[in-house]
């Protein structure tokens, strides 16, 4: 499986002629007028066969930027019957104020390339509920928030990918390059020994999960 970030929490997976894409943000000239610096480059000539919406920003929802006719799950809990597979959707909040805050966000977990993968989007609660956790299942690909601010910091995040079992984990929205706000990737990668840590030199990367009874491993691509 190959895995294209797009910045923030956007992403593409491959696998063969299958891809997914999740969480694609949209037109953000208005980010970037205000005081925060928003340099991703635009989605741009991207299809899918499906599209996951974690939530309803506009840096999560832009479905009009992937092509082709992909079945879509905006923003819906439940169990989903699509073309490649159930996909499991499990309501979730922005905010540690049960979503009084900042509203609801859905987690999202699937099946691609034999792998379970799971997308967080933008999870603000300090802590997964049993529930949650048991409806996501074992993970063995994740991808999710450590910035902090409206989501999950770093100790909660790796919190989260170790009660999740994740054998391989991404950490996504939070501040590189590209963005000024949120909180930079460095304290949520010092929760896990250097050794774990991989950093790709591109966007790009191939999943490769680590050998069974090995610890996780922490890929951290290189903004686009």
């Amino acid at each position: 499986m190959q895995v294209e970030w797009h910045g923030q929490s956007a992403f593409r997976l491959t696998d063969g002629d299958t891809t997914v894409f999740i969480d694609p943000f949209g037109d953000m000239t208005a980010v970037g007028a205000r005081t925060v610096r928003w340099e991703y480059p635009p989605i741009a000539g991207v299809a899918a066969d499906l599209l996951l919406v974690t939530h309803e920003h506009r840096d999560h929802n832009a479905v009009e930027a992937v092509g082709g006719e992909p079945h879509t799950i905006r923003s819906r809990a439940g169990r989903h019957a699509t073309p490649l597979g159930e996909v499991v959707a499990v309501a979730s909040e922005h905010d540690d104020a049960a979503g009084t805050q900042r509203g609801a966000n859905t987690l999202v977990a699937f099946t691609l390339g034999g792998l379970r993968v799971a997308h967080l989007g933008d999870l603000g609660q300090r802590a997964l509920r049993d529930e949650q956790v048991a409806a996501l299942g074992p993970v063995d690909l994740l991808f999710l928030p450590v910035g902090g601010g409206p989501t999950q910091d770093a100790e909660q995040a790796a919190a989260t990918a170790a009660r999740l079992g994740a054998r391989l984990v991404v950490p996504m929205h939070y501040r590189t390059e590209r963005i000024d706000f949120l909180d930079p990737v460095d304290p949520f990668l010092a929760q896990f020994d250097p050794a774990q840590v991989q950093r790709s030199e591109t966007p790009v990367f191939q999943v490769e999960l680590p050998g069974d009874g090995e610890p996780p491993v922490v890929v951290v691509p290189a903004a686009p």
